[in-house]
């Protein structure tokens, strides 16, 4: 299962969504709505109401180093929001 979820996105704007029952997470990039919803089901034990996923596609970078040109390019992420039943909450911070 940890195979579909990579890792919670913790940022200010998903947090403020927390109080609506929304949570997002990196998910791998072959995951599809069904298997982020058992997976998340599963592990964190609640009732997923719905899934919006979205892709983040990579971007090219370049810097100077050393006097030298170099380029590259970030990888491209998956991201899921996962709205959860109401009442119910996901402890990502592990305050048990």
């Amino acid at each position: 299962m940890m195979s579909v979820l990579k890792r919670p996105i913790i940022t200010e704007k998903v947090t403020a969504q927390g109080g609506q029952g929304k949570y997002a997470f990196e998910v791998a990039l072959t995951a599809n709505k069904v298997e982020i919803k058992k997976a998340i089901e599963k592990l964190f034990g609640v009732t997923v109401e719905s899934v919006h996923t979205m892709r983040s596609i990579g971007k090219s970078k370049s810097r100077t180093s050393g006097g030298k040109f170099v380029s590259g390019k970030t990888s491209t992420i998956k991201k899921a929001i996962v709205t959860v039943a109401e009442g119910e909450i996901i402890d990502i911070y592990g305050e048990a």
